[in-house]
């Protein structure tokens, strides 16, 4: 049986060397482009180690997308709480949360989603890990349009949360200028009911250069 935590609940220092190389690897190269015998030395362990502990590669996946998952809500929620003067400032700072962790963490986009598309099988236990974070953004949400007064906070939440996983597929690739900020644009239309936001004042966009 895997046992990747001391009895304080604490990753081993093995397990956090094995996740954490894990995690940068599984992100820049792709989940299915990296064994566990490059995950092991970029650890500094054997295979048996990481087997020891965390079982299975598939195991060792669904750590790190909860891992990642861990670290997005702390960012996110403290971001807010720190930026945040009221709560309807609150679901328009979420973008500038994103803005921050695409430019110094997620550099490739959302990593939920890029796994979703590598994990063919609907059984893999990654795909829980990535559905309960995109189902805790959206409660999230709902729970800032909630708080901000709106009547219908899950249509709100929704709505944002398209906004959000559109950033941040469309922000990496650079095929968007200023994505993020037109995103919010449109976020605070959602807000207002529908109504017409003013369009803001981008510089024009870069041209885009045939390969």
């Amino acid at each position: 049986m895997p046992r990747p935590r001391t009895p304080a609940g604490e990753l081993t220092p093995a397990a956090s060397r094995v996740l954490t190389a894990a995690g940068e690897l599984f992100y820049r190269y792709g989940i299915n482009a990296v064994g566990v015998e490059a995950i092991a030395d970029a650890a500094g362990v054997t295979k048996k180690t990481l087997y020891d502990r965390f079982g299975s590669k598939d195991e060792l996946i669904t750590a790190y997308l909860r891992e990642r998952d861990r670290r997005w809500r702390d960012w996110l929620t403290g971001f807010v709480e720190e930026h945040a003067t009221t709560p309807t400032d609150a679901l328009l700072v979420t973008f500038d949360a994103l803005a921050e962790w695409l430019s110094q963490v997620s550099s490739r986009g959302c990593a939920f989603v890029n796994a979703y598309a590598e994990l063919a099988e609907s059984s893999h236990p990654g795909h829980a890990a990535i559905i309960e974070q995109k189902r805790w953004l959206r409660d999230y949400l709902a729970s800032l349009a909630l708080d901000s007064g709106h009547d219908d906070p899950e249509r709100i939440a929704e709505n944002l949360l398209l906004l959000h996983d559109g950033v941040a597929v469309a922000q990496p690739v650079g095929v968007v200028t200023h994505a993020v900020e037109h995103a919010k644009q449109l976020a605070v239309c959602v807000l207002s009911g529908g109504r017409q936001a003013r369009r803001p004042n981008f510089p024009p966009p870069h041209r885009l250069t045939p390969p």
